[in-house]
């Protein structure tokens, strides 16, 4: 006989069922709840290209003021684990290992995937529930205990599919009350006993109410899991500590006293306080979070074993089934010291092991190092507003981006840099890139695999924290972006230990000056012309010039039209040729064949590039950028030495006046303030470090 649960009732178990098969409250794996928050909406799935292979983007994991930025493979390998382990796959009876050198965004992602479940689960759709036995005074044994949660946050209906110790009962009574069989049988994918307490408690109710199932129902009250960080329910962390004060009693708790004091029977399993320990607070649908997995003594590490294998939590005999997905952090040097013990094999087969790399591209380490800077605008010592240098941001990007290239035969540092993040490398491809990638990545050795080596996110936090404790930022008030390689130098010699790495960071920091001083050429240039786009305008005019040279409707006065892509203008342009050549002399250029094969380069790069991006401008194509800008320095000002020299002798008023009216230029129109600005030009008088 159907039982119809009153409204004010809400907190019934039928009404839970109700709302259940309504589909107004869901029941679900923590593995299916993951799928549905971050492939539920299609239109948060995009197709990207990274390193010149196809992968996705799920932009549910790029939301808010801080977010997750990069890691595509690591993400989609993450999410392909968790939809096979929904699916009911191998991964439901593994744990996710992120493997990787510290500092390169392990722990952030899995604190971020906490955060976005932990606000997921707060919406009223996606809530989670648990039951309350009540009474527990009436049937006696429990002394002052007159109530119960489950210990482990089981859902509702795990109890309603255990309602009768007879499944087919069980069954008889879910579609007596409104459960289609179609339904009952998706109910009973996600089947699991009760945990022991809730078990040994249940039955003790049958008898008392001599298994009239709707007088056992009164017992039961359904509530929400309480969603907290701080408490570790829901989402819960475990860090490795030392092997004095760590327990196995800190996962799985332990025999409580308070409660031996008032159950009367000593095998209850509800003497057990199983809160006490972090995975039963996180065992109905949660998450744990088991940072630095392998720095754990093998005792505990063998408890994760039994855990990750059997999804149960196992006390003298006692069973307590689990809902929890178990992600785990480890570096590479941890994970390399467990696995050289051979018999700890079968918690590595336990594991699926992602490999997680540095981020590679440039671009989007811009916004990491916006996170490293913070956002507050900084202060000196005494309180007065700093100003950044506008190339402050490059130079520190560049500096760790470079750091963690490969040392290849086939590209360069800077091509490899350039291609990583989509740019044009002169004539290598992506598909170079692609190779060198595929060829690192099959190395045993997993620090020699591409982007797993270099200096890490908080060793940029170091770098920015040496550039603001320095005399001549505070000073200056100013955070001027060539003092950031100093900063990194002390980094690379007190924080480097390898003396390889170190070699190799110190060639990267000079390739990382050399780009700097590229960007000072076009900001000098720009100064000088007074126009802030002035080496964009040129280096734009090259290229269209090239272009307009084979067109048919080029008349004898040179004078190429066509249609601008940014403005959708009409737009005359003189063909230089003597400009023409002035560039393709200074890229190296010395014959026809040469100069062509450049110029159909470049026109393959106009047609590819505008077409999905009409703003592109060729600017980050390094030699092309310092070829047209010594051309536009030899022709208006006879070189750059001449300008150095203009620059570095005011005796004249001449001088004077150009260097005053540099400085107003990079103050008023190009980002600069005056200790910078200062700093910069005294930077492109100094020719030490140019190539």
């Amino acid at each position: 006989m159907k039982t119809q649960p009153t409204q004010a009732n809400k907190a019934s178990l039928l009404y839970h069922l109700n709302e259940v098969v309504s589909g107004k409250r869901k029941f679900e794996n923590v593995y299916q709840a993951l799928t549905r928050m971050i492939l539920g909406d299609q239109k948060t799935i995009e197709k990207v290209t990274v390193n010149g292979r196809s992968t996705y983007n799920f932009k549910i994991l790029r939301q808010g003021d801080k977010h997750i930025i990069g890691m595509y493979d690591e993400i989609n390998s993450f999410v392909s684990f968790i939809k096979d382990a929904a699916e009911g796959g191998s991964s439901k009876e593994m744990a996710y290992v992120l493997i990787g050198e510290p500092g390169n965004g392990k722990t952030f992602f899995v604190d971020y995937l906490s955060q976005l479940y932990r606000d997921f689960v707060a919406d009223d759709k996606n809530k989670k529930y648990t039951f309350r036995f009540n009474y527990l005074d009436k049937i006696g044994g429990y002394g002052k205990i007159k109530s119960a949660e489950s210990q482990t946050y089981e859902d509702p209906m795990i109890l309603l599919l255990n309602l009768y110790e007879d499944t087919s009962e069980t069954k008889k009574f879910l579609n007596q009350n409104g459960v289609t069989k179609p339904q009952i049988e998706i109910f009973f994918r996600n089947y699991r006993p009760l945990g022991a307490c809730s078990d040994y408690i249940w039955n003790q109710i049958r008898e008392y109410c001599n298994n009239d199932i709707a007088k056992m129902i009164d017992f039961i009250d359904v509530i929400p899991i309480p969603v907290s960080e701080t408490r570790g329910t829901l989402t819960g962390k475990y860090a490795a500590k030392d092997k004095i004060t760590s327990s196995a009693v800190d996962l799985l708790g332990e025999e409580s006293i308070t409660r031996l004091l008032h159950i009367a029977d000593t095998n209850n399993p509800y003497r057990f306080d199983l809160r006490r320990g972090a995975l039963a607070r996180v065992a109905g649908g949660g998450i744990h979070f088991a940072d630095e997995i392998f720095k754990n003594k093998r005792d505990l590490v063998q408890v994760y074993l039994g855990v990750i294998q059997n999804r149960t939590l196992d006390i003298e005999g006692f069973k307590w089934p689990l809902d929890t997905l178990i992600i785990a952090t480890s570096n590479n040097s941890e994970f390399a010291r467990f696995i050289e013990e051979k018999e700890q094999a079968p918690i590595v087969d336990r594991c699926r092991v992602t490999y997680m790399s540095h981020n590679t591209d440039y671009k989007l380490q811009k916004e990491l190092t916006e996170y490293a800077m913070g956002g507050d605008n900084k202060t000196t010592f005494m309180n007065e507003s700093m100003h950044r240098d506008p190339n402050l941001n490059y130079a520190i990007s560049s500096t760790v981006i470079l750091s963690r290239m490969p040392s290849t035969d086939k590209l360069t540092a800077i091509e490899v840099m350039k291609l990583a993040a989509g740019e044009v490398a002169g004539e290598k491809s992506i598909k170079t890139l692609r190779e060198v990638i595929n060829e690192l990545n099959r190395d045993p050795d997993i620090t020699k695999r591409f982007g797993q080596k270099g200096l890490g996110h908080r060793n940029l936090g170091r770098a920015i924290q040496i550039l603001l404790e320095s005399s001549e930022t505070q000073e200056g008030q100013c955070m001027y972006a060539g003092d950031v390689f100093t900063a990194f130098e002390s980094v690379i010699l007190d924080y480097v230990q390898d003396p390889d790495s170190r070699t190799k960071y110190f060639n990267d920091l000079k390739t990382a000056k050399e780009l700097h001083r590229k960007n000072i050429m076009t900001t000098i240039f720009n100064a000088y012309m007074d126009e802030p786009k002035a080496i964009e305008r040129d280096v734009l005019n090259y290229v269209n010039m090239i272009i307009g040279m084979d067109a048919k409707n080029l008349g004898d006065d040179k004078i190429w039209t066509y249609k601008d892509p940014q403005t959708g203008k009409l737009v005359a342009l003189k063909i230089d040729q003597t400009f023409v050549n002035s560039v393709e002399e200074r890229l190296g250029l010395k014959n026809e064949e040469q100069k062509q094969s450049f110029r159909t380069t470049i026109s393959k790069i106009y047609g590819q590039k505008l077409i999905q991006e009409p703003s592109y401008n060729f600017m980050d194509n390094n030699e092309l950028v310092k070829a047209v800008t010594d051309v536009r320095l030899k022709s208006d000002v006879a070189g750059a030495g001449s300008l150095v020299g203009a620059l570095s002798n005011r005796t004249n008023e001449e001088n004077q006046k150009l260097y005053n009216r540099m400085l107003d230029t990079m103050v008023e129109k190009l980002g600069y303030c005056k200790t910078c600005a200062l700093k910069t030009i005294e930077y492109f008088c100094t020719l030490d470090d140019s190539n």
